[in-house]
């Protein structure tokens, strides 16, 4: 069993060294080290660069893609049977590689396609916000049924996991469209492989959330609805076993997530975001339940006339009584 650390690089200057450090911190070392820098405009890669110079680390060049097109530069370039994934911002605690390798090494689980810890939040400068985060999320570990890898967020985070270089080949790498729910992505394609997963309780990764993160960016809300998309294609209904994938799985989980979008970016005045998210529940309504369509059809004029003036509040408002 031989680990590849692959981290993408993108204007990570800020944190790319701690994140490193971490790896080479690592009580069973990776047996390989690839940075990809994906296009970057700042000093990351030169920080890279320098510290390649005193420890094994392999940095890679592309132009900008995004992090699903650099890291499967990585894992094509590795011939390391496990992928440690690792995003630029985030860290791992000593024990990470150790732990995530134990189940692997003693094969308790057949066909097992990637393992998976729990993860500490952490802010822009490295304090401790929340311990455990997956045990406050309304979601179980490790997954059951496709019910649940649908219905939620996945939240199984690249940088809390260990995966089977073979079941990301088998699974076609990950969608390079996707720059947000990449990670999802892939994950489900391998549950409906039928790969195997196994789940840490114990946190092994330190996850950094803060305002400029990718999470709230406008390349991850158009992400969103391509994976939106991608799942409907994916899941078309089917009446005769009483399975409405759209209606009661699919279109609830991202209709919530942009209403969520439009009553933040309401509340921080951010136009843009509110922009989005209301074109984004415009076009994830047809899917949704029929008395939602109507109750949506008779406040779409109202809501939209005030999403962008004085009366954001009563946007919110209404868009909650809309979607209820």
């Amino acid at each position: 069993m031989r680990v590849a650390a692959v981290i993408p690089l993108y204007n990570g200057a800020p944190f790319i060294r701690e994140s490193l450090e971490s790896v080479l911190a690592q009580s069973e070392p990776a047996d390989e080290i690839i940075v990809v820098d994906d296009g970057s405009t700042d000093a990351g890669a030169s920080i890279v660069a320098e510290m390649a110079t005193r420890h094994p680390i392999t940095l890679m060049s592309k132009p900008n893609g995004g992090q699903s097109s650099a890291r499967n530069l990585a894992i094509r370039h590795t011939t390391c049977s496990h992928i440690a994934l690792l995003d630029q911002d985030d860290m791992w605690y000593e024990d990470h590689l150790a732990r995530l390798k134990v189940p692997f090494q003693t094969q308790c689980v057949r066909r097992l396609g990637f393992v998976h810890g729990n993860l500490d939040q952490i802010d822009r400068h490295g304090r401790t916000m929340i311990h455990g985060v997956l045990d406050t999320l309304p979601i179980t570990h490790p997954l059951r049924s496709i019910t649940d890898c649908l219905r939620h967020d996945l939240f199984i985070l690249p940088g809390a996991s260990l995966i089977a270089r073979e079941a990301i080949v088998a699974a076609g790498y990950f969608d390079e469209r996707l720059s947000g729910y990449e990670d999802d992505d892939l994950f489900l394609r391998l549950f409906l492989m039928g790969y195997r997963s196994t789940y840490i309780e114990e946190p092994v990764t330190q996850w950094r959330i803060y305002d400029s993160s990718t999470s709230f960016s406008p390349r991850m809300a158009r992400s969103r609805m391509i994976y939106f998309r991608k799942l409907i294609e994916a899941f078309p209904d089917e009446p005769r076993l009483n399975l409405f994938w759209g209606r009661d799985v699919i279109g609830p989980r991202f209709m919530g997530l942009e209403r969520n979008e439009f009553i933040q970016g309401s509340k921080t005045g951010d136009r843009q975001r509110v922009a989005q998210a209301w074109a984004d529940i415009v076009a994830i309504m047809p899917v949704m339940r029929r008395r939602t369509r109507r109750r949506f059809a008779l406040l779409r004029p109202l809501i939209g006339a005030l999403r962008e003036g004085p009366l954001t509040g009563l946007a919110r408002f209404l868009l909650r009584i809309a979607l209820r």
